[in-house]
């Protein structure tokens, strides 16, 4: 009889112990979990948060557009074939060989800012049958016409294109509308027929034509770096909007004092080109000394640290066809799998361990 008791009682206390490790298991899990999500958000986390933003209105053109193109009455003046409608500046209209663009009056003298450019690229044409696209400018040149989506080669500046036509498909596979970065030096030329790639900085293909929702351009500068982003308007359940990013360069050096504009040129294929609003943010942020040390030096001719390093590195992706951020994903996702699995074999190795201790009681 106290065999048996004693036999009860040890199972009993198997039981227990099995149940106490089950309850504790969630607890772990969510441990590892809460890890898990901490890593990720930091991996994601935006080292400019201690940022402030001013809107800039003598910078910036949005509707109703009073004045502009108007003798001193705006800030912006207006080129070529580029008009003011209710809706929007059109840069070109949908018909060949034209050119336009809108330019700022007033040099800009902020280190760090963020011009967010709401635009839209649309036509008759086919896939493919369209052209050329637009462009947003930094630049020391102002209301000069040109080959470079209607605006002057051998810039001095910072060029954004929005490319809708591929002048180079046959030999490079890349998905127009494209989207690239230039800083110019004022000897640097654009290369039109390859699309600029010899002097891009980067790039990313972006849906922006024939869209029925609202197209996003934010092009962001701070302590030396340039960031872009394209912003597709799509509001889904949650009210929210799907973003994507573009580049991200350090040691971009851009004078000030330069000005803001948007360009945009047709051939023989044609779109409507529209800026909707350019609206400038000041960006207000918080630099350490070794910062502020570093940037003390005025910089009077544009450029881009270890620029040759960087169009190699830009022109072996796009023949890869697999860029820097496209390999980051994959790995850190192939780190999170590894762990997941882990967690999954820790938790069942455990149930089969007590499941085999529980037959010898």
């Amino acid at each position: 009889m106290a065999a048996v008791n004693s036999s009860k009682l040890s199972l009993s206390k198997s039981q227990l112990n099995v149940m106490s490790k089950w309850n504790i298991m969630p607890y772990k899990l969510h441990l590892i979990f809460t890890f898990l999500l901490l890593f990720v958000s930091l991996c994601f986390s935006d080292d400019d948060h201690e940022m402030e933003e001013f809107l800039k209105r003598e910078f910036s053109l949005s509707k109703p557009y009073q004045g502009v193109g108007s003798l001193g009455s705006s800030h912006w003046e207006l080129m070529g074939d580029a008009m003011v409608t209710t809706d929007q500046v059109r840069l070109t209209p949908d018909m060949q060989s034209r050119q336009g663009a809108v330019w700022s009056r007033i040099p800009c003298h902020l280190k760090d800012w963020e011009m967010q450019v709401h635009f839209k690229v649309h036509g008759q044409g086919k896939k493919n049958l369209n052209g050329d696209g637009l462009a947003i400018w930094y630049t020391k040149e102002r209301m000069q016409k040109g080959p470079v989506f209607g605006n002057m080669d051998n810039f001095t500046g910072l060029g954004v294109f929005v490319d809708t036509y591929p002048n180079e498909e046959k030999y490079i596979e890349r998905i127009f509308p494209f989207v690239i970065a230039m800083v110019g030096n004022g000897t640097i030329s654009y290369d039109h027929e390859r699309d600029g790639r010899p002097t891009e900085l980067g790039g990313c293909n972006a849906m922006v034509r024939n869209q029925k929702h609202d197209t996003f351009l934010f092009i962001r500068y701070i302590r030396q770096r340039l960031r872009q982003k394209i912003k597709m308007f799509l509001f889904d359940i949650d009210g929210q909007h799907e973003w994507r990013d573009c580049l991200d360069i350090p040691g971009v050096r851009l004078p000030l004092g330069y000005y803001f504009g948007a360009s945009a040129i047709t051939g023989d294929l044609s779109d409507n080109h529209d800026i909707i609003s350019l609206k400038l943010y000041q960006l207000t942020v918080l630099r350490s000394k070794k910062e502020e040390e570093e940037e003390e030096d005025v910089v009077t001719i544009p450029s881009v640290d270890n620029m040759e390093l960087l169009r190699c590195k830009t022109l072996g992706q796009n023949e890869e066809g697999m860029s820097g951020l496209a390999i980051f994903f994959t790995v850190l996702f192939s780190m999170l799998g590894c762990i997941f699995l882990v967690v999954i074999g820790m938790v069942v190795y455990s149930h089969w361990n007590e499941s085999r201790r529980k037959r010898f009681y």
